[in-house]
Formats: C-alpha cells, sequence, structure tokens
C-alpha cells in the first residue's frame, strides 16, 4: 500500500525535527509552525466578525508557536490577549525570540486570563506533545476555565493535556474544536481519548517529507487507504465457489443469536457459503431469518474439506465443549479470527494460549479492553492507557494479527506495522457490534483477500457503516448490529462499483 499517511511517537518526531533542522531552508520550523496555525484560524475560525482572540502561551516550546501566532493574527487585524503562564528566561532560546518579536511589535504580555472580557477563539499554546506530567495546580484550573468558556479552541499540535502517544488524558484536558499539529500525525491524537478531545484535525507539515527522514511504523487507516484493499469487481461468469466459505463456530445454549449476527455479516458481505457450527444441543437445521446460513452441529465444520478460514468466539460460551471445539479450532490448518468467548477462555486456559502462540496458520484476535487485559493479564485501564503498547503486547506474545477495538481502533500486523482506524462512532457500544466485524473480517478472508488486507479493510468498513446510520439515525442511540451489516454491504457494492459516490 503506498501514497499511506504515517503516524509518529514523539521521540520520532523530536528526531525529524533534528534532522529537518539541519536541511537547508528549514531551520525556522518554530516561525513556520506559528504561520501555519495563524492561518488555519484565520481560515477556519476567525469568520462572521470574529475578530477577539485569546491566546495562551506555556512555558515551553508550545508557548513559542502560540506567541507567533499571536503576532500574525494581530499583525491581520485581530484583537489579540495573550497569557503567559511561564518566564521569560527559562524559555528555549527559540520560543525566547518568538516572545521577544511578540514584545517588539507591541504586543503585551498578561501572566493570567483578565476578567470581564470576551472573545471569539481561543489559541491554546499550553502545552504540547512534550508534556510528561499530569496538570496540577494553576494549569489544572487554567484548563478547566478554557473549558468552561464554551468558545472554539484551536490547539496547537494537540490540546494541552492529552498525551502525544498514549491518547490518555493527564489530570485535565482542553476540548478543542480543532487541532492543527505539525509535521505528521501522533497516536493520541487519534486513539483513546483523542478521538474526544481533538475535534478535527489538520495536518500541516512544514514542508517536511517525513518519512524520507525516520521510516514510520505507524499510519492511518482511512478510507483512502481502505479503498486501495478493495476485492475486485465479480466476473459476470462466475459461482459461489469462487467467492470462498466461511465456518463459524459458537451459539451455546441462549446465544445462538451472536453466531447468527456474525454469519450473517459473512452472507452479506460477499462470502460464498456460510456454516454455523452452533455448539448448543437443540442445533436448529434452519434459521427462518436468514435462511441461506447452513446450520451444523459444531463438529461436522471439521469434516468439511472447502473452508476458507474459521471464525469461533460468538456465543461460544465458557463451557467444557466450548473448550473443546476452540482446541479443536486452534490445532486446525484453517486461517482463524478469534472474538468474545475464544479469548475469554485463551485468558484463563494456559494450554490454549501456548497453542495459539505456535499455530502456523494465520490467527486474527479481535479484542475490546476488557477482552485484552484479561489476555494481557493487566487491568482494563491499563490497556486503555497505552493502547499502542497494549496491541504490540498482544501481536508479540500470542504471533497473531490483531485488532485492539474501540475509539480509534489500532490494528498490528505481524510484521510490526500499526494502523489507527478513523471510522465509527459510539453507536458501535451495542449488542452484537463485534459478532458483525468478525463475520466481515471471514467474509473477506474467504473472498481471498489477505490476511493484513481483510483486517485492514473490516475494521474500516465496519466503522464506515456506523458512521453511514449515524448520519441516517440522527445519532448513536439505538443503532443496532443488524443495520451495520446491511449499510456494510452497501457500502462495500458501492466502493467496490461505484467508486465516485
Amino acid at each position: 500500500m503506498n501514497s499511506e499517511t504515517p503516524i509518529y511517537l514523539t521521540t520520532e518526531i523530536r528526531k525529524i525535527e533534528q534532522l529537518a533542522a539541519a536541511l537547508p531552508n528549514h531551520s525556522d520550523l518554530m516561525e513556520k509552525a506559528g504561520l501555519a496555525a495563524a492561518k488555519v484560524a484565520l481560515d477556519k475560525l476567525l469568520t462572521n466578525g470574529r475578530n477577539k482572540v485569546l491566546v495562551l502561551a506555556g512555558p515551553g516550546n508550545n508557548g513559542g508557536d502560540a506567541f507567533i501566532v499571536a503576532r500574525y493574527l494581530q499583525k491581520w487585524w485581530f484583537k489579540v490577549t495573550l497569557v503567559f503562564t511561564g518566564t521569560h528566561d527559562r524559555l528555549s532560546s527559540d520560543a525566547r525570540n518568538s516572545l521577544d518579536a511578540w514584545i517588539a511589535v507591541g504586543g503585551k504580555v498578561l501572566s493570567k486570563i483578565p476578567a470581564k472580557k470576551n472573545w471569539n477563539v481561543v489559541i491554546d499554546g499550553l502545552f504540547g506533545i512534550g508534556l510528561e506530567r499530569n496538570l496540577e495546580g494553576k494549569y489544572y484550573e487554567l484548563v478547566k476555565v478554557i473549558n468552561r468558556m464554551n468558545l472554539p479552541v484551536l490547539a496547537l499540535d494537540i490540546p494541552s493535556g492529552l498525551d502525544s502517544d498514549k491518547g490518555d488524558v493527564r489530570g485535565a484536558a482542553i476540548y478543542a474544536a480543532m487541532t492543527v499539529t505539525f509535521i505528521g500525525l501522533k497516536p493520541g491524537l487519534l486513539t483513546h481519548y483523542g478521538t474526544e478531545y481533538c475535534g478535527k484535525i489538520l495536518l500541516r507539515n512544514l514542508d517536511i517529507d517525513a518519512p524520507t527522514l525516520i521510516k514510520p511504523n505507524s499510519w492511518i487507516l482511512d478510507q483512502a487507504c481502505a479503498q486501495r484493499l478493495l476485492p475486485p469487481p465479480r466476473p459476470a461468469n462466475n459461482h459461489k465457489g469462487m467467492f470462498g466459505s466461511v465456518g463459524i463456530i459458537g451459539g451455546s445454549a441462549g446465544m445462538g443469536g451472536a453466531a447468527l449476527l456474525a454469519g450473517t455479516a459473512a452472507l452479506k458481505l460477499g462470502s460464498g457459503r456460510v456454516f454455523l457450527g452452533l455448539i448448543a444441543d437443540d442445533t436448529p437445521r434452519v434459521n427462518p431469518a436468514q435462511p441461506e446460513l447452513m446450520l451444523r452441529p459444531a463438529y461436522e465444520l471439521f469434516k468439511l474439506d472447502h473452508l476458507n478460514c474459521l471464525v469461533i468466539g460468538p456465543g461460544l460460551g465458557m463451557s467444557a465443549d466450548a473448550h473443546f471445539w476452540l482446541d479443536c479450532a486452534l490445532k486446525s490448518t484453517q486461517s482463524l479470527v478469534l472474538d468474545a468467548d475464544a479469548l475469554n477462555l485463551i485468558a484463563i486456559h494456559p494450554k490454549l494460549a501456548n497453542t495459539l502462540s505456535i499455530r502456523k496458520a494465520d490467527t486474527i484476535l479481535t479484542p475490546h479492553a476488557a477482552e485484552a487485559a484479561r489476555m494481557l493479564g493487566t487491568g482494563t485501564t491499563a490497556i486503555q492507557n497505552d493502547r499502542m503498547a497494549a496491541v504490540k503486547n498482544l501481536v508479540e506474545r500470542f504471533n497473531c494479527y490483531a485488532v485492539l477495538k474501540g475509539a480509534g481502533s489500532i490494528c498490528m500486523l505481524l510484521n510490526g506495522k500499526r494502523y489507527i482506524n478513523t471510522s465509527g462512532n459510539p453507536g458501535l457500544s451495542s449488542a452484537g457490534t463485534g459478532d458483525v466485524l468478525s463475520g466481515i473480517i471471514g467474509a473477506l478472508l474467504a473472498q481471498g483477500l489477505s490476511v493484513e488486507n481483510a483486517l485492514l479493510l473490516a475494521v474500516h468498513l465496519h466503522g464506515a457503516a456506523a458512521d453511514e446510520l449515524l448520519e441516517k439515525i440522527g445519532g448513536p442511540l439505538g443503532m443496532t448490529a443488524s443495520e451495520i451489516t446491511n449499510t456494510a454491504r452497501s457500502l462495500l457494492n458501492q466502493w467496490i462499483y461505484s467508486p465516485e459516490i
């Protein structure tokens, strides 16, 4: 896949800055960043008579960017109030020069937000990607004050208080309407709380071609990326055998719906045939709501020699039978998609975990944070506070591909590449949506996509379907897994057959 948008950790951004500063015409990155941010403020926020700007400058280089933004906005005749929370002598030389340039053009420097004044827009230059501590004291209170103003905020590089690598909130963070980030995207903008605090994200690379300086290991998974992974249009002369067969094992007593959701998703997203191996004793012969699904006792699926992949976990349960069938699946030579109770069983049975880690065939794990925590022997909070590290630990410990689901789902491949998904919304936090994702992955694997491409395309398509539904129904409340399946089918057809739509 080419032309992907890379994502960089803080240490990588710092290295890029050092390398770029040595190149011709790249010596003053702070000036370029400040000018770029000022133009964003001018074009995106300071419209329709909005001319009063509150600029917050912190004690580090993020504050240096803010001084430059203030200087340009004042030059363009906006009314600028600048509040500087640090001290002149403790600034870096670049930031100190930026402050001196602001003062030289008549700019005033205040130490706190003046009372009884109104503004239209706030520029957040308090803390950038270098923040390594929780906000306390005056900074904690200052963030709370800004959030209570309920004004549009433009954050410089990252909202103050948000961890650049993890998307974790360090005590408190500013809610931004828009974030202009420099040189490259950062994980914290895109996953965990970043999806809540950053608003619209705009990248300004400051004329730096970052991938030529440092080879990236993480990328954004957006629609442009997903559409490069699509299966080809189907030929007129085809038959169901050309589009593969998916086997799904699950559906213990009282949980048959989960397996049916996964099976229906696999069917509607293009698999030629779908076999459901239900482990409940009273396995029906047919599902009237979706008669195309072929319902079998679980053992029969292991007798089929034409399955392209197995999905195991939806409605599987934690019984001895569930353990037995998972062990059989792990010892098979099929590509596997593991979800739900399959993950929970692996978490509590070391022998299953070992069998998984030594599998030769491809395996995809699809945990949410709680399932990942169980598999890694930690807590959900620890997983959420460093999602990039968590997905890496899953892949390395179990020798599998993985998607860590949640706000800004992170996919990781066996080669170490990570992709942060940009689609999806809170409507996905309803019963059965994970089962649908597993079924979509199975369908794409059955149709011949590589494991990497099937995982990435399915994750983005799944979220994009939820986004389409959000627009249709007016919000996330009541969004159902079945609706996501039908919308995903429509979107996939559009992307393949009407890409201009």
